[in-house]
């Protein structure tokens, strides 16, 4: 039975997804507690590049990245990286991630992806302005380069399938780039913009945000770093490292990279990997940045934020545990310096975090297979933020008995 003191819902995780499941559970008349190691966008959700990627349908496992694969991974700082020191932990999920670069495979991961992105962008707005941060929604657009029509035509079958999922984009050349955003070096001759591509005015600020309107509504958080989970009588018990045993009627479990730890404790084995991203954020005044620019080629972005100028990506597959190479964040600065000839490389801070992400490049969203209490909603790569609103719709529903507003099959924690 349920004691007077405990919560219909434990959201594990207080990201970007944890936070939005909360508040979306909440808005259900759920009472909820939000547990976290660390407390509110202490991870991912507060370094990230701040994009509403919508667009990005094409799962980064595919047959295009096996092409570039075996020479960006001869890079140690290039855009995809194995620390060797890792190399042989990772190769079980390295070649689930080949497995999934099938087209049959890949078709079915777009078509997932673009349900879960469609979602994701309708629930958006309706959940900013319930949750008062609208003003923070902006629409600048996103212009990717390419340094020849070579790499160009080489992007053209991604666009095609874009094209056939609705998505607005135009291929332009460099006067038209120019007018976009001025000040790119000449070496990139062609570009595409996406109009449609939204973005946040600070990822971390936003997060801090949510967590203000949930406490707000009544909900608590709570620092603590949970260990196990296990079904009990009425619900869920779940173990804290020092600290007590708590109890909820259902659980979410939002953790991010620490994800799959926790969902062994209930037999689960799920193949949860870290997409260790680096970025460095310097002053606002370092550019005059008008649209998100990226660098396919290379693997980063470059974003204005309230905050500043953020120059980040690349994926580094090196578990939780190494530490940082921040060599990375900086060959990634010095290339921003060489594409953008006036940036001001002065006064930035570098950043790494976690990035959890399964071989096909779907999160993990669904009931896990030893309690049906205990909801999934991990996973997402770097689309956490792009799908937080959708993926907490989608917990929602879960947690209330709803029917979901598309498929989870794809998305099932157990399809491994």
């Amino acid at each position: 039975m349920k004691s007077e003191n405990q919560p219909d819902v434990v959201v594990i995780g207080a990201g970007v997804v944890g936070l939005s499941a909360a508040i979306a559970a909440q808005a259900r008349g759920l009472s909820v507690t939000v547990l976290d190691r660390e407390g509110p966008a202490a991870g991912a959700s507060a370094g990230n590049a701040g994009a509403f990627a919508f667009t990005d349908i094409l799962p980064l496992a595919s047959p295009g990245i096996l092409k570039k694969a075996p020479k960006w991974l001869l890079d140690p700082l290039g855009p995809l990286s194995v620390p060797p020191a890792y190399a042989l932990k990772i190769a079980p999920w390295m070649f689930r991630f080949w497995r999934a670069c099938q087209p049959s495979r890949v078709a079915h991961s777009t078509a997932a992806q673009t349900a879960i992105m469609d979602l994701s962008k309708a629930e958006l707005e309706p959940f900013l302005t319930a949750t008062g941060t609208l003003p923070m929604l902006r629409k600048d657009g996103n212009l990717q380069v390419y340094e020849s029509q070579a790499e160009l035509n080489a992007s053209l079958p991604g666009w095609k399938i874009r094209e056939q999922h609705g998505i607005e984009f135009r291929h332009i050349g460099q006067a038209e780039m120019a007018a976009i955003q001025p000040g790119i070096a000449p070496r990139f001759t062609h570009g595409t913009f996406t109009p449609g591509w939204f973005s946040i005015a600070d990822p971390k600020l936003y997060t801090l945000a949510l967590a203000d309107h949930f406490r707000a509504q009544g909900g608590l958080i709570e620092r603590a770093d949970v260990t196990a989970l296990r079904a009990v009588e009425g619900g869920v018990e779940i173990a804290v490292r020092n600290g007590p045993a708590r109890r909820a009627a259902k659980v979410v479990l939002a953790a991010g990279a620490f994800s799959h730890r926790i969902a062994r404790s209930l037999g689960e084995s799920i193949p949860l990997e870290t997409e260790r991203g680096y970025n460095t954020t310097l002053p606002g005044n370092a550019f005059d940045l008008r649209t998100q620019v990226t660098f396919g080629g290379h693997g980063f972005v470059v974003t204005r934020l309230s905050t500043g100028i953020r120059v980040g990506g690349a994926v580094e597959l090196g578990g939780l545990e190494l530490p940082p190479n921040f060599r990375r964040s900086e060959a990634m600065l010095k290339k921003a310096q060489d594409f953008l000839p006036g940036l001001k490389s002065d006064g930035g801070q570098q950043w790494m975090g976690f990035r959890p992400s399964l071989p096909d490049s779907l999160p993990a969203i669904g009931r896990a297979k030893a309690a049906a209490n205990v909801v999934y909603a991990f996973g997402h790569g770097h689309l956490g933020l792009t799908q937080s609103a959708g993926t907490a719709r989608i917990v929602a529903d879960l947690l209330t008995g709803k029917t979901t507003p598309i498929d989870l099959t794809l998305f099932s924690p157990q399809r491994f």
